[in-house]
């Protein structure tokens, strides 16, 4: 009967329709002839600026076109059903926005039974090719904040990555290790240190390189919530920023003008990641060709107070 043939009975033909319809089946590769005007968005946490950023970006989109936004919280270490896939087929959305979380290859052919459109912002593994995905030059912005700060004379530069899995935390590391290499500058394994992306996780390590004998005179750290932390671990080592350390962040969110002093970052185009990524959703459900699966915005560095040449010895 799915293949159009003609010895099935019409009221057979019917029920299986039926069927087909309540359990949300769609043939493979197809797309809903009928759309619900509801677009998933799928993050791991609203408990952060960058997130609400992503999705001033995704909402501003989905506005202008006429859709719904509806926002899922995730876990990585989540396992309780229903799974957020599942969610998603249940109220009929059109479209997922995925934003750093993982997804089994289970969840992703449930996604493509049921003709849900897919796009993914900065993809924890190397999405498969045929998956649509938004990043930034994670690479060129690591390179551009251990440049900067090797101009001002810094040699002693540490580096606190966000989660080692992540792939923009490990091409922000690179090119961290880029500039070193291209300075002539030996590479210390004690100065690289993992986080969260978060403060916490920002504190604790800057702690950790601050209380090393031969101790840091800068701090490239993997977000601007990591950099805050380091602000913070400085303060309670007596160190003043950017007299005794200098501080660069990755993100260049909002509040970053509002420290004190306010934050050298590496700028990433948040609320235009999440706006190209529903561009890119739409697209899809409307049948046009990506001009590419894999989309990277540029990264560009802010200089603002937290950065001077190191101390004298």
């Amino acid at each position: 009967m799915l293949n159009g043939r003609t010895d099935v009975a019409p009221a057979t033909r019917e029920r299986v329709a039926d069927l087909l319809r309540t359990h949300n089946y769609l043939a493979p590769g197809g797309r809903r002839a009928r759309r619900s005007g509801l677009v998933d968005l799928v993050i791991g946490g609203l408990d952060s600026p960058w997130a609400v950023e992503i999705l001033r970006g995704v909402e501003a989109e989905c506005t202008e076109r006429g859709a719904g936004t509806v926002v899922s919280l995730v876990r990585d270490d989540d396992a309780r059903p229903p799974s957020w896939t599942s969610m998603t087929t249940m109220h009929d959305s059109d479209g997922v926005i995925l934003v750093t979380s993982r997804m089994t290859p289970q969840q992703r052919e449930q996604l493509e039974r049921a003709g849900v459109a897919l796009v993914v912002i900065d993809p924890v593994d190397l999405p498969d090719t045929d998956v649509a995905s938004v990043g930034a030059t994670n690479w060129a912005g690591g390179l551009a904040a251990t440049e900067h700060l090797l101009s001002l004379g810094h040699r002693r530069i540490a580096a606190i990555g966000g989660p080692r899995t992540m792939l923009c935390t490990q091409a922000r590391i690179d090119g961290y290790r880029a500039a070193l290499e291209r300075a002539d500058v030996e590479f210390d394994r004690r100065l690289v240190l993992y986080g969260d992306f978060r403060h916490e996780g920002g504190f604790r390590a800057s702690r950790e390189l601050l209380a090393l004998d031969d101790r840091p005179t800068a701090i490239f750290a993997g977000s601007d919530q990591q950099a805050m932390g380091a602000y913070e671990a400085a303060r309670q080592a007596g160190l003043r920023i950017p007299d005794d350390l200098s501080v660069v962040g990755f993100d260049d969110l909002p509040l970053c003008q509002w420290l004190s002093p306010p934050l050298t970052t590496v700028r990433q185009p948040l609320e235009e990641m999440g706006r190209l990524a529903a561009r890119m959703l739409f697209q899809q459900l409307d049948g046009e060709a990506l001009v590419s699966p894999r989309m990277e915005l540029a990264t560009d560095l802010r200089v603002r107070l937290s950065t001077a040449p190191p101390p004298a010895a």
